[in-house]
């Protein structure tokens, strides 16, 4: 499995110089780090060149790094049937800096890329519907980057008194907690849960 991965590896930057920066195998996977503004040439000779034939799309992810200056990785699975093998395909890209869309070359990819917006901001140019999927309308910032804040930015709850659900800033009405140590889970050290004594014994 190893020397077929590798002959892709080669078969790949031979056939597209300068797309590939970077190949390895781990876990009988190859991943393929590529140029994004040539991404739409790997995926398109990964899916018709025969000795790849990747054309079954398995998904589309993204990966924040925020101190990095190329700040997502986007990354695309694919797998051969005809081959039995799998391959990562990794692109960087900066925040707000698009990478072209693959629908064209996947169809399955649409859905993909309109998650990898809405949770992360990832632009795809040339989407045919780039709008938010699993988020509300509305909603505010992209909840899977490492700088999204874990209580949000707005709350929802229904209002009675209006009939409807009403959007409200984010209140955080207990600034500190005050432990009474009432709870075996609060950790109080004094307090022994029945059956810890077999564990500090073993």
């Amino acid at each position: 499995m190893t020397a077929i991965l590798k002959d892709i590896g080669e078969t790949l930057s031979a056939a597209l110089p300068g797309a590939v920066t970077e190949t390895h195998i781990a876990y009988d996977e190859l991943t393929v780090c590529v140029e994004a503004s040539r991404i739409l040439d790997v995926l398109t000779f990964l899916r018709d060149d025969p000795a790849c034939l990747f054309y079954s799309f398995i998904d589309i992810c993204g990966v924040d790094y925020p101190a990095r200056e190329k700040r997502f990785d986007v990354v695309y699975h694919l797998l051969s049937p005809k081959h039995n093998t799998r391959i990562r395909v990794k692109a960087m890209v900066a925040e707000w800096e698009p990478i072209a869309s693959a629908h064209n070359i996947f169809p399955a990819a649409n859905w993909f890329e309109r998650e990898a917006y809405d949770l992360l901001g990832i632009v795809f140019s040339g989407h045919p519907d780039l709008r938010r999927i699993l988020t509300d309308y509305g909603f505010e910032g992209h909840p899977l980057r490492k700088d999204f804040p874990m209580t949000g930015f707005v709350e929802v709850r229904y209002d009675d008194e209006q009939k409807r659900v009403v959007y409200e800033p984010v209140r955080l009405n207990q600034e500190y907690r005050n432990f009474d140590f009432l709870s075996p889970w609060e950790g109080n050290p004094n307090y022994v849960i029945p059956g810890d004594e077999k564990a500090k014994q073993g």
